[in-house]
């Protein structure tokens, strides 16, 4: 039976954790979902937001020094909680994972498609013929093996996210600088701050896409902590200085404007920059967002071979012995990937398409890590280390804020709709747990 190829080295998994997080793609699409929530306070968020997260990932990074395995969160649960536990956040995980991808598909469209606008091209549902054409190449490209991929996505997000570290230190350079979007913001208060933390956890969300390649990296229980720490600093970083540099761009009197933008990066460059280095822009954005569909793709794929392996299906559990790769799992979530597109897509524009699938992948994903803090919080309470007991703990506290936040008040039509789809995805994973609780791949004991 073909096996995972151990090929990856630590700085190739954080390459693949960095894609999925895609910080190209979530400075320019979720900067203004969270100046929405937080209005100028949104580095803020992103700060507190990362803090948050970096304390997750502490716990991710315990267990993945003692469990290597490709099913992440399903093994770290089940190894505290029970086989059940394990399943139903492999499944949260999985959900996540899917709505990352189409999101991310639809971007591939959406910001592709402004950039032919602007230089004249505009067709009707030229963003979704766009989008569709990235879903077949993550189907093409997601059964190779794992290093090539990661090579392809490290050459995009490194050139991408180049061009708007340049942006922003232009930006920072001709406008005076001040401390307010680090306070605050009256208008929305403490609750909209925590709510702008959702957008910050969705950008940071996908660090822990390396722990699914644990079974494909050489020394894992050094290599996958790497990579997971490396990827959430980089990325808050990034995130607090280019949403600085875009709260400052667009003035006191642009916040609104820039919570409504659907391409700031590229509505700054042609302001303080040129024109023609906005287009660049948006082409980068599209382009980073297809290294996102294809990151995102493998690590839906890996968890589902590990689900497959835990009684779901043996056939999804299958290994590609040319490639390494769980081709039949990647295959299968393609197609799903490219349904949902054809389906929802003509309802809806490339934003609201990818702003629902991004909300639902957070709230589910929120949700999974809050699982893993906890039984890190167990674990170590066992095991005696009243730190790292604490430190799961908080993590999970901390993520309840931005949680509570994003249900209440109620959201409008269709926000409301996305916590319904979560919890009917989480009931269904609970229905096969009770019904299918299988013993193949039962994840070890911590």
């Amino acid at each position: 039976m073909a096996t995972f190829r151990r090929s990856l080295s630590a700085f190739e998994a954080f390459v693949l954790s960095l894609a999925i997080i895609a910080p190209t793609l979530a400075m320019a699409f979720n900067v203004p979902l969270a100046v929405q929530a937080g209005g100028r306070a949104a580095p803020l968020a992103f700060l507190i937001g990362g803090a948050a997260m970096a304390l997750i990932g502490l716990s991710f990074v315990a267990f993945s020094r003692r469990i290597a395995t490709a099913g992440s969160a399903y093994a770290y649960v089940g190894a505290v909680f029970g086989r059940r536990s394990g399943f139903l956040a492999g499944w949260g995980l999985l959900l996540a994972y899917l709505a990352f991808l189409a999101s991310a598909t639809g971007l591939v469209g959406g910001f592709l498609g402004v950039a032919l606008e602007h230089l004249g091209i505009a067709l009707p549902g030229l963003w979704q013929a766009i989008a569709a054409g990235a879903g077949l190449l993550v189907i093409r490209l997601g059964g190779r093996e794992i290093r090539s991929i990661a090579v392809i996505m490290l050459v995009i997000e490194a050139a991408a996210v180049l061009a708007i570290v340049v942006l922003a230190a232009t930006i920072l350079a001709r406008v005076p600088l001040t401390a307010a979007p680090f306070v605050p913001d009256a208008a929305h208060g403490w609750s909209g701050l925590g709510f702008a933390m959702v957008f910050a956890v969705l950008s940071l969300a996908g660090f822990e896409g390396a722990a699914t390649l644990a079974e494909e990296t050489r020394d894992p229980h050094r290599s996958i902590p790497l990579a997971i720490i490396g990827s959430l600093v980089v990325a808050t970083l990034l995130y607090t200085l280019v949403s600085y540099a875009q709260v400052l761009g667009y003035g006191p009197e642009g916040v609104a404007e820039l919570g409504a933008a659907h391409a700031p990066l590229g509505a700054l460059a042609a302001r303080y920059v040129s024109p023609g280095y906005g287009v660049f822009l948006d082409l980068a954005a599209g382009i980073s967002s297809l290294a996102c569909a294809l990151g995102t793709a493998a690590a839906a794929a890996r968890i589902l071979c590990a689900l497959g392996r835990g009684g779901l299906s043996a056939r999804l559990a299958e290994i590609d012995p040319e490639h390494g790769a769980p081709r039949r799992a990647t295959r299968l979530i393609g197609a799903g990937n490219i349904a949902a597109l054809l389906v929802f897509g003509g309802l809806s524009g490339s934003r609201a398409y990818s702003e629902g699938f991004a909300t639902v992948a957070t709230l589910v994903l929120i949700l999974v890590y809050m699982g893993v803090g906890l039984a890190q919080m167990v674990h170590a309470a066992r095991a005696g280390r009243r730190l790292m007991s604490a430190v799961g703990l908080l993590g999970a506290a901390l993520l309840a804020w931005p949680f509570l936040n994003s249900l209440y008040p109620v959201p409008g039509w269709p926000g409301f709709l996305w916590p319904l789809a979560v919890l009917a995805w989480m009931a269904g994973g609970a229905l096969i747990a009770l019904a299918r609780p299988g013993r193949a791949g039962v994840p070890e004991r911590a």
